[in-house]
């Protein structure tokens, strides 16, 4: 398999690990032409929308793009277009994992259970301003973490009809 196809795998499954763990339903997208690849959903949430709906684009990357407190991540303009819309029903989201270079690295198997090499971190672009050129580089904040506590975050304000 490509490596491109491994990471994009790869990612899928420690998101789905995530949402698993969180109690949180997650669909892929059969097709990603919308800058959508998994969209995650909770149920009975307590704010106006009993059942939050939100996206992720997500990108996975073993270049280091560490610059400060930010990972600034080259993103091809369409996807930074379809993320910053803010005519959406479902509020988008950016999420970058950082994961070692080598594939081998990714998951090591220990005898009490399997530790996974990567970490995954999230931004809104809704908003952003338009730009015109083909590759826009983005921040994203090394303080936003996506781990199962803050996916049930952002759901929540998604329920409350709040940004993250």
């Amino acid at each position: 398999m490509h490596i491109t196809a491994r990471k994009e795998q790869f990612n899928v499954a420690y998101v789905g690990a995530l949402a698993a763990q969180a109690g949180i339903n997650s669909a892929k997208m059969a097709v990603d032409n919308d800058s959508v690849d998994i969209l995650f959903a909770g149920k009975d949430f307590p704010g106006i929308f009993r059942d939050p709906q939100v996206n992720f684009q997500l990108k996975c990357t073993h270049q280091d793009f560490r610059v400060g407190e930010n990972i600034r991540y080259p993103l091809d303009r369409k996807n930074y277009d379809d993320l910053r819309a803010t005519n959406l029903s479902n509020p988008r989201y950016l999420a970058v994992l950082e994961v070692p270079e080598l594939c081998d690295e990714w998951a090591h198997h220990l005898d009490d259970g399997m530790l996974l090499k990567s970490k995954c971190y999230w931004v809104s672009l809704k908003g952003l301003p338009k730009v015109d050129q083909g590759t826009v580089t983005v921040s994203v904040p090394l303080t936003q973490r996506l781990t199962s506590a803050s996916l049930l975050e952002i759901l929540t304000l998604a329920s409350e009809r709040r940004d993250a």
